[in-house]
């Protein structure tokens, strides 16, 4: 009988830790972050880091959403291991978005900005300096580029 009722004990606490866990996790969710490249007035390449905005749609239970993005193309892109593009800007905006395989931009003043998968990358330096494009580690990086209509 002791042991039902730790046993039925045990599994009330387990789902009521588990609960307050998805509770806090719901409200304190991780925003979507997204590197932005972008030339300055200075002719020099710049990151920063921005928040994309999502909203809350009640009538697709709980799925947040951003703002429509108006797009041109999609292409899925490979670069092997050692593969370097040196210094360039970009002939269009674009998100850059890695599935897998590592790699780097290197903008001005040696700084790099990491293509892991999962990194959101908005490159938007058209003009100026530009920056370099690497591949490394063990396996291809595979990105997929989002280019976006003009403004």
């Amino acid at each position: 009988m002791q042991s039902k009722w730790l046993l039925s004990s045990s599994l009330v606490g387990c789902f009521a830790f588990g609960w307050c866990a998805h509770l806090l996790t719901a409200r304190h969710r991780k925003p979507v972050t997204i590197t932005r490249i972008y030339t300055g007035s200075d002719g020099e390449t710049h990151a920063e880091e921005i928040t994309g905005n999502l909203k809350s749609d009640p009538s697709r239970n709980g799925i947040e959403f951003s703002d429509p993005i108006k797009v041109t193309s999609l292409v899925f892109a490979r670069t092997s291991p050692g593969w370097v593009r040196d210094w360039h800007q970009e002939t269009y905006r674009q998100y850059l978005i890695t599935l897998s395989g590592q790699g780097e931009f290197e903008i001005s003043g040696g700084h790099k900005v990491s293509l892991a998968p999962g990194s959101i990358v908005l490159v938007e330096d058209s003009t100026g300096k530009g920056h370099i494009s690497r591949t490394f580690g063990t396996e291809d990086r595979i990105a997929l580029n989002i280019r976006l209509a003009d403004r």
